[in-house]
């Protein structure tokens, strides 16, 4: 797992649709730095159902980037 501290916009050439699957957000915090941190578990029809399989932390930096990036991209068109 790595700290994201900041994010970059990046235009896919293709996109595919992707698969559901269960997440948890956990609240951290290290030294006094607080984090975001995002755990996917995979798919039903993975070998080991209910296991972490992904986890993304964000600083409180990234974590403005992503929700201002987000809240605007979720407006456009309305």
């Amino acid at each position: 797992m790595a700290t994201v501290r900041a994010l970059n916009i990046y235009e896919p050439e293709r996109s595919s649709p992707q698969g559901d699957v269960d997440a948890s957000i956990i609240l951290l915090d290290f030294e006094g730095e607080k984090f975001v941190q995002i755990d996917t578990y995979g798919s039903k029809d993975r070998k080991f159902v209910g296991k972490r399989s992904q986890s993304l932390r964000l600083s409180k930096e990234a974590f403005e980037q992503l929700m201002k990036l987000g809240t605007a991209h979720f407006a456009q068109g309305q």
